[in-house]
């Protein structure tokens, strides 16, 4: 999900900076207001060409930033392996920015860091699906056709991708092993050297060892903060000098010791501060020694910082992307130097290891075609009602399936297929359509996606919390989803952007009030007079969201010559 987007001097846009809610936003205002410009800024984060024509006039460059939060297994991704390598870590979201120069240079970062702009739009790709010439592209991808099928099959089809990306990566780890035991004697005795000094280097590592490290540094580098406030705990309970709480709760005792033989009653008082004095000169005593403790060992946090930088060495000398991948590439080098002392024949046990890998992935490349195959024209109905739905003709609508070679995502290449008009053959659908249709198929392919994911067959009913929970979220934004639309087709878009935002964050750039009234937040996009003019954005509240409806219905002067 898109958290929040900054943007500074980009065309219009001064600065900027949108906190976006799940669910349904929309965008509206005046023509020329810059409203494109969102759209421009996302575009950006997608790949799209730096233009120094761009750059408004608050200073020498514009900038755009995006923070997402991020679906589990995320960096598994293919074409991640770069933007992985600099993430920091702990780090559970995503920061993408592009900055464009003066002579129409532009610089990508990922977490702040120099990345690759053709990295950043991978990534952002799979986060964000836009219409327009990126939705062109988006849809033109057999890869996403794909996800889209599989995301209609649910949760059990989920899995199996899971699954079968799982015995990928153990299959090309079972043919590096092959290959590099195939190798000559050099290449052989390389691998011993290495595998003697993965062991040598992980020595003593227990699973819990890297993050109780962490753990302990992160109290370390706050010991002033422990130690001030332990020590003004401590001295208000005891101090050295002068009466603390547990003195006071003493002299309160001794007061109304007396008494009690007077009233009875405050017997119960008498031993509950009696206890409390008692306490309260523990805790004194404890927060004493647990400042002693503090200073037991003031190399700690060096020797620590030793150890942590001992674990990334080894995991950027073995390559490893984690912790547990390097225990359990330790655990392997292991057990693969002892077997050879015990003379097992590691050719033989690599080429066992590869034929068994090869066999686990066949057997899930199998499931999921099976799913596919037996659900391409279920899926195919269920986009053709929503096109219809939404004012697209027949909706004509085939799922094409085809042999592919065995990757990470089976055996199948998907390719949609759409007819607009009566009469004309099928052809793919990012050739076919454009602009606002191109957007309301993109529309029509993520709401029959969802619903099915969610139980709901055609989009009727409540939500539920069943398999959606685990398919892909996108940030849908639709830029140009009105266009060309009007009365019960508008209605009818609204109802089903509204429906896919209660699954999904949803981002529609929009003229038209049937669309902005269903939104859960509404943005508006205002030109300011001045010198230069600039755009503002700012969120409504109900009372202006309502003033904003009405000036996009024509205002009140229109609105009062309707009879």
């Amino acid at each position: 999900m898109l958290r929040r987007l900054r943007i500074e001097n980009l065309v219009l846009i001064r600065e900027a900076e949108l906190e976006l809610s799940e669910g349904l936003n929309a965008i509206t205002g005046e023509t020329g207001a810059g409203k494109t410009i969102l759209a421009q800024a996302v575009g950006l984060l997608l790949g799209a060409k730096g233009d120094a024509k761009a750059i408004g006039p608050a200073g020498k460059e514009a900038y755009v930033e995006a923070e997402f939060d991020l679906p589990d297994g995320f960096f598994e991704e293919e074409g991640l392996e770069a933007l992985a390598g600099l993430r920091p870590e702990d780090e559970a979201g995503l920061v993408l920015a592009r900055r464009i120069f003066p002579d129409g240079r532009t610089r990508a970062y990922a977490w702040g860091r120099a990345a690759a702009r053709e990295d950043l739009a991978v990534a952002t790709e799979l986060l964000v699906g836009m219409s327009g010439q990126f939705e062109q592209r988006r849809l033109a991808r057999p890869a996403y056709q794909l996800e889209v099928l599989d995301s209609f099959l649910g949760d059990d089809q989920l899995r199996r991708r899971a699954d079968l990306r799982r015995a990928w990566r153990a299959l090309s780890a079972a043919r590096r092993r092959h290959d590099e035991v195939a190798a000559d004697s050099a290449a052989a005795e390389a691998r011993l050297a290495e595998l003697d000094a993965l062991v040598e280097d992980t020595n003593g590592l227990e699973p819990s060892t890297e993050a109780t490290l962490l753990t302990e540094r992160e109290r370390l580098r706050h010991l002033t903060e422990l130690a001030e406030g332990s020590a003004a705990a401590a001295e208000a309970l005891s101090p050295e000098d002068g009466e603390g709480a547990a003195v006071l709760a003493a002299k309160a005792e001794r007061s109304i010791a007396p008494l009690e033989r007077l009233a009875p009653e405050l017997a119960a008082a008498a031993t509950e501060l009696r206890d409390l004095q008692v306490r309260l000169a523990d805790v004194g005593a404890d927060l004493r020694g647990f400042l002693d403790s503090l200073e037991a060992e003031p190399d700690r946090l060096e020797h620590l910082e030793a150890e942590l930088e001992r674990i990334s060495a080894a995991k950027r000398r073995f390559r490893c992307e984690s912790y547990e991948e390097l225990l359990e590439r330790a655990a392997a080098a292991r057990a693969e130097l002892e077997a050879r002392e015990a003379g097992a024949d590691p050719a033989a046990e690599a080429a066992e290891e590869l034929a068994e890998a090869q066999a686990r992935v066949e057997s899930h490349a199998a499931e999921l075609h099976e799913a596919r195959a037996a659900s391409a024209d279920r899926f195919a109905a269920a986009v053709a009602a929503e096109l219809r739905g939404i004012g697209l003709g027949d909706g004509e609508f085939h799922v094409e399936l085809s042999d592919r070679e065995l990757a990470s995502t089976g055996t199948d290449a998907v390719t949609f297929l759409i007819r607009p008009n009566p009469g004309l053959p099928f052809a793919p659908v990012a050739e076919t359509a454009s602009g606002g249709e191109l957007s309301r198929i993109a529309l029509a392919l993520a709401a029959a996606a969802g619903d099915e994911a969610t139980g709901r067959a055609g989009g009727a009913g409540p939500s539920s919390n069943g398999a959606a929970e685990s398919a892909p979220r996108l940030t849908l934004v639709f830029d140009e989803i009105d266009a060309g639309i009007g009365g019960q087709t508008a209605h009818a878009v609204a109802h089903t952007l509204r429906r896919l935002g209660e699954r999904s964050q949803v981002l529609t750039i929009t003229h038209l009030p049937q669309i902005a009234s269903a939104a859960d937040r509404h943005l508006r996009v205002e030109k300011v007079p001045g010198d230069p003019t600039h755009t503002r954005i700012e969120q409504l509240a109900e009372s202006e969201r309502k003033d904003e409806l009405q000036r996009m219905l024509g205002g009140r002067e229109f609105l009062s010559t309707v009879r």
